[in-house]
């Protein structure tokens, strides 16, 4: 049985290239940045937060992109998900902290690295919709 959880999650350019995350606790898993709604919360205040807590970047003028579905099994929440991805297009305004969120690093891709390394075909299609000459 999968539990509905919704999520926000970053296309950041950044001069030429893309700020990324990868999550570091094994495999490494090279992703947008962001993650979960919390309960009370919007889709754009999970935006902020979660980006602020993976990469430690402030961001301005979100774009709503689109949406994927995505059901995977969440081994931190211990349950199957039917994970529903809100992906927006922002731009980064400058780094405030390092990444808070455990074990996740901040990368910089060029736009080909990321596609060929994100974590699943959701973010990889929304990625290349919005490259700047894809």
């Amino acid at each position: 049985r999968y539990i509905q959880r919704s999520g926000a999650y970053a296309i950041l350019p950044l001069k030429g290239r893309l700020l990324m995350t990868a999550q570091v606790d094994g495999a490494l898993d090279i992703q947008l940045p962001g993650g979960g709604i919390d309960a009370g919360e919007s889709p754009l205040q999970a935006l902020y937060r979660e980006v602020r807590e993976e990469i430690g970047w402030s961001i301005a003028r979100p774009r709503r992109l689109g949406a994927f579905r995505e059901f995977v099994f969440m081994p931190e929440y211990d349950l199957w998900a039917e994970k529903v991805c809100h992906v927006y297009l922002a731009h980064p305004v400058r780094q405030i902290c390092e990444p808070v969120e455990e074990h996740h690093v901040t990368l910089v891709l060029s736009w080909d690295d990321a596609l060929v390394q994100l974590n699943n075909a959701g973010s990889r299609l929304f990625v290349e919709r919005a490259y700047p000459t894809g």
